[in-house]
């Protein structure tokens, strides 16, 4: 697994770089992306430093499961009432561009179907 300590969210978990942090807890932050692609428009990321999906391991599995309920408090919490999307993506052909785990949460308008 390569370190991803040196991400700008690896910046914003030590706080060197600031953000608009909306939830934290001792294994993930949450904070609204700067280039919002919807209204609504949060990064759940894990405090601890995975890559990407594919990197995840099966000791990572609570972890994973936690970023996951930590996205649907923090939709309920901005308001999500009508639903909401949750986005993982995964190298560059995924649409990733920054290499540490993130879970994007959008919402606040209809979305369609394919994503694009």
């Amino acid at each position: 697994m390569t370190e991803t300590t040196d991400t700008i969210f690896g910046k914003i978990i030590r706080r060197e770089i600031p953000a608009d942090i909306v939830y934290e807890d001792d294994l993930a932050l949450a904070f609204k992306d700067v280039q919002p692609q919807a209204p609504v428009h949060i990064l759940v990321i894990p405090k601890k430093p995975i890559v990407k999906l594919a990197d995840a391991e099966e000791g990572d599995r609570d972890l994973l499961g936690h970023l996951l309920l930590t996205a649907k408090r923090v939709a309920s919490e901005a308001g999500l009432t009508n639903g909401y999307r949750v986005v993982i993506n995964t190298d560059s052909d995924g649409g990733q561009s920054v290499y540490h785990l993130h879970l994007h949460i959008l919402g606040g308008r209809h979305m369609t179907w394919p994503p694009g």
